[in-house]
């Protein structure tokens, strides 16, 4: 790929992952009143003329796995044994 289309794309990329961050905080905004709507007792679906928004609350459960971990007692070289590790490759767009 030559300099110039390099420098192209990545101008593409970082003008359409500033759109999408501008959408998606959007977005957020409107889940938010929806959430603060249906969680303070309003309605839980709202229906627009294409689309139709549902309002769920759940719970989360997390186990704290290197707590547990340190609580049986697992030492370094356990964990290490017993530790997955696989490449991650990443592109970070910044503005200039």
């Amino acid at each position: 790929m030559n300099n110039d289309l390099q420098t192209s794309s990545v101008d593409t990329l970082g003008a359409l992952l500033a759109q999408i961050a501008d959408l998606t905080k959007r977005a957020e905004v409107i889940k938010d009143g929806i959430k603060d709507v249906a969680s303070l007792g309003g309605a839980k679906v709202v229906e627009g003329a294409m689309f139709k928004a549902t309002y769920s609350e759940s719970n989360r459960s997390v186990v704290d796995n290197k707590a547990l971990l340190a609580e049986l007692g697992a030492t370094a070289e356990q964990i290490a044994r017993h530790t997955k590790t696989t490449a991650v490759f990443s592109v970070k767009v910044t503005s200039r």
